[in-house]
């Protein structure tokens, strides 16, 4: 609290003459200056250039060169006021001199009065002219050490003007007074009133600033405290006397907010109230005792006109809000706040959040808590609390000089809206890595065994998958267990021996029987293991599902197009909650996912082995001649029923030579597969017939698909081995061959060269141009040279062109020099297809023997 000199007891400089001093002036400051602080003991101690002053100071003060008589300081406390000197003389700006341990501060420790153990604590502000010039020092003693508070020092400061006042000469002391009279004109222009309450007389003082902010006059108001309690609002006097009584009975700091009532002004007849704020000290007199009372009030109206709205928001808004104090004491809460707190503000304010709500102990509010009124940093988290608020909180909280205020939503719906889109985030993962596994292989058992560690642990803690095969057999001996994991990598090992004995100890009313009879699925909420094992037969099996102890079971079949094609068995343990509705729609899902990719599986399996038995019915064996060694295969594609139109053909004319054939039809399907078959079929039949070279047998095709109207295109190679009695004994035999836009053949010597026998010019496919005529070449082969035919599917790639292709086939026909015809076919098969083929192959290889 900043007393001024008015609240310093009115005290001011009399008229005098040039040269005096007024003693009565001084000693009732030094005096103030002790009782304000509640110091035993003060004193004044004047600079020695101030020595011209009378050193008749009585008891009040002394020159700090001359210590004189007896003073409240007492003469051998005099060093200290020399050390309170030279510390404001080093620098101006230093301040007070603050010593809360004489004793144990090196600058004091020396001097007698702190040796003897007469001083305990010093405290001294300088006395100085607003020129910065040093008067003197003012100080408070205390025989035991002592903390000087700010307020101590504020007290000690707000005396130093009217001390200046009393000790400059006259015509300073004008410019003093001046400052004074400026002081108390700032301190009316601000609004404060004071007031001095005597306990011994009764008589409360008070200026006019205070009467008039209490809506009273000097005659009016009977100057006592009773009068001055009246003047508050009924609903505040209470308050306002407590406050006072404390001050009075602890010799303390009093402080109060309160109302008063204004007079009605008859032309403004609404009652007026007025908000003051009184802040003031008890102080004690000689004997010990809290003698008067001082304070100062001001008009607060307009802060609390804003707080009450700052309140008001508070209470509308729909955010609970509320304050926690030092003591984590709830000091407010607003309207929301008691509604998601389940507690009234008067259930709240006042108590400690902590037995309040004992579950926040520990807990992440708790952590956030502390840690924001520790660090000073406002925080932001979201956290649970238990039953019986059992719900969800986004918490902001900010500490403040007052405590800690505190943000707060019930996110509870939130969070569950959250859980349950995270849910269908995951259920949707699910089912997508389903589908992607069930469709990245056309192998139904893999297909199925993949989707067991698929549903554990996000639908069960452990299950089976089951595939049902076609045929008559009974039921048991169509199932087959393919796929099983559990959670829990100690006990698949269980899972993997219950699964081999499973099937065969399951009896009639089984819950897998039922499940395949009715196509439906199968629940088992509880006791899955007791249920289940009643329906096994007795043995290892019984044993093991003891072991695994399901608690609650899922049994749902796999169904195809009108057939059921597998099972799911899925299982949870104790700790995990059944099977819920979502769960089992989820299941329903995945198992019809399941069901028609298996059946898709089937169908595949199927179409493609017709398909392929039909693309090799009409690929008949190449012959036998004494002079050659012929190889041939076929590769379907990769996809069901696209067995497309690539063909290979080897066949003797009447003359005795050897005629290959290599040919693609446009596109890949059965179509393609029937068109191949007709050209085969004409080229052969027209080759025979006429017994002509290839290009003749390549325009005869042409004219003959024209003819027939075939509509269609295809690539191909006809060549022909010819051989002379002479090239036969000499080992040697002749290749003339002619094509229709197919790919070249590659020529692999025996000492291991290898010639892509590119034509000079490209080819017209077949089914373009029926007159178009037919270029032949020809080349010599010696004894063990191989000579390779093949369609474009064995070298097309996405990422090269087919001359880079081609070279690649040459570099790996280099590497397998040596090899016999059948072992070369495959491993070039190997080497040069792909793993997920696109296209058919077909390879026809001839050695001259």
């Amino acid at each position: 609290m900043h007393l001024t000199t008015e609240e310093t007891g009115n005290l001011r400089a009399p008229s005098r003459r040039p040269g005096e001093t007024s003693l009565t002036g001084i000693d009732r400051l030094v005096v103030l200056a002790a009782r304000l602080t509640g110091a035993p003991q003060a004193h004044l101690v004047l600079a020695d250039d101030l020595a011209h002053l009378p050193a008749v100071l009585g008891h009040a003060a002394e020159h700090g060169r001359e210590p004189g008589h007896e003073q409240l300081g007492g003469p051998e406390a005099a060093p200290l006021g020399r050390l309170a000197l030279a510390h404001a003389g080093e620098d101006p700006d230093a301040g007070p001199l603050v010593l809360p341990d004489t004793r144990a501060d090196a600058r004091s420790a020396a001097l007698a009065c702190v040796r003897d153990g007469g001083v305990g604590a010093y405290l001294a502000v300088p006395v100085a002219r607003e020129s910065g010039r040093i008067l003197g020092v003012l100080g408070v003693l205390d025989t035991a050490p002592r903390s000087w508070s700010e307020h101590d020092r504020d007290l000690l400061e707000h005396l130093v003007t009217p001390l200046v006042a009393e000790l400059e000469p006259t015509g300073l002391n004008a410019a003093h007074e001046a400052a004074r009279v400026t002081g108390q004109l700032a301190v009316a222009a601000a609004g404060i009133g004071t007031f001095d309450w005597d306990l011994r007389t009764g008589v409360l003082d008070a200026d006019e600033q205070l009467l008039e902010l209490l809506g009273t006059s000097r005659t009016e108001f009977d100057h006592t405290i009773e009068a001055f309690e009246a003047l508050a609002h009924p609903a505040d006097r209470d308050r306002l006397h407590d406050a006072l009584t404390e001050a009075v009975r602890t010799g303390g700091n009093h402080a109060a907010d309160y109302r008063v009532l204004l007079p009605v002004d008859p032309a403004d007849p609404d009652e007026l109230v007025r908000w003051v704020t009184v802040r003031g000290r008890a102080l004690a007199g000689p004997d010990g005792t809290v003698s008067r009372v001082l304070g100062a009030a001001f008009d607060s109206t307009e802060a609390h006109a804003g707080e009450t709205r700052l309140a008001r928001v508070l209470e509308t808004m729909p955010t609970a809000f509320f304050q926690l104090g030092p003591d984590w004491r709830f000091s407010y809460a607003n309207a929301e706040a008691e509604r998601v707190l389940r507690h009234s503000r008067e259930q709240l304010n006042g108590s400690v959040i902590w037995e309040l709500f004992p579950a926040a102990v520990g807990s992440d509010f708790e952590t956030h808590y502390r840690g924001a009124m520790e660090s000073g940093q406002p925080t932001m988290f979201d956290a649970y609390y238990p039953p019986p608020l059992d719900a969800w909180y986004e918490v902001r909280a900010w500490p403040h000089s007052d405590g800690l205020a505190v943000y707060f939503n019930d996110v509870t719906s939130r969070r569950q809206s959250d859980a349950l889109l995270d849910e269908a985030v995951r259920r949707s993962e699910l089912l997508a890595g389903v589908s992607d596994t069930l469709t990245g292989t056309l192998d139904a058992e893999n297909a199925v065994a993949r989707l067991a560690r698929l549903l554990v642990p996000e639908l069960a803690d452990w299950c089976l998958v089951t595939l049902v095969k076609d045929g008559p057999a009974s039921w048991r001996q169509r199932l087959e267990d393919v796929g099983w994991w559990h959670a829990d990598p100690d006990l698949r090992p269980v899972v993997d021996r219950y699964a081999s004995l499973r099937i065969p100890s399951l009896t009639d009313d089984s819950f897998v029987a039922q499940a395949l009879e009715g196509g439906r699925p199968v629940l088992i909420e509880n006791d899955a293991a007791l249920a289940i094992s009643r329906v096994l037969v007795g043995g290892e099996a019984r044993a093991l599902l003891r072991t695994l102890d399901p608690e609650s079971g899922l049994v749902v079949p796999l169904r195809g197009r009108g057939r059921t094609v597998g099972l799911v068995s899925a299982f949870r343990g104790r700790d995990r909650a059944g099977f819920s509705e979502d769960d089992r729609r989820t299941m329903h899902e995945i198992a019809a996912r399941a069901g028609l990719a298996i059946d898709n599986a089937r169908l595949y399996g199927e179409q493609r082995a017709l398909a392929e038995g039909l693309q090799r019915s009409l690929l008949t064996a190449p012959p036998e001649p004494e002079h050659l060694e012929i190889a041939v295969r076929y590769e379907p594609a990769g996809q069901a029923a696209q067995v497309g139109g690539d063909w290979y053909d080897a066949f003797v004319q009447r003359d005795g030579d050897t005629v290959a054939v290599i040919g693609d039809v446009v596109g890949h399907d059965i179509a393609a597969a029937a068109a191949m078959g007709q050209l085969r079929s004409l080229l052969r039949g027209i080759a025979v017939h006429t017994g002509a070279g290839p290009a003749e047998v390549l325009c005869g095709v042409d004219q003959a698909m024209e003819t027939l109207d075939l509509g269609t295109t295809a690539t191909a190679i006809v060549a022909r081995i010819e051989q002379t009695d002479e090239e036969r004994a000499a080992g040697t035999a002749r290749l003339r061959w002619s094509s229709a836009g197919h790919p070249p053949p590659v020529l692999i010597r025996t000492d291991g060269t290898v010639s892509v026998l590119a034509p000079e010019e490209p080819n017209l496919l077949l089914g373009f141009a029926p007159d178009v005529e037919r270029a032949e070449a020809e080349t010599v082969l010696g004894s063990g040279d191989v000579v390779l035919f093949y369609t474009d599917g064995l070298v097309e790639e996405r990422d090269e062109s087919i001359d880079e292709s081609i070279d690649r086939l040459a570099d790996t026909l280099t590497d397998l020099t040596g090899m016999d015809l059948e072992t070369g076919c495959d491993e070039l098969l190997a080497r040069m297809r792909p793993e997920r083929r696109e296209d058919d192959v077909a390879l026809l290889v001839i050695r001259l023997r």
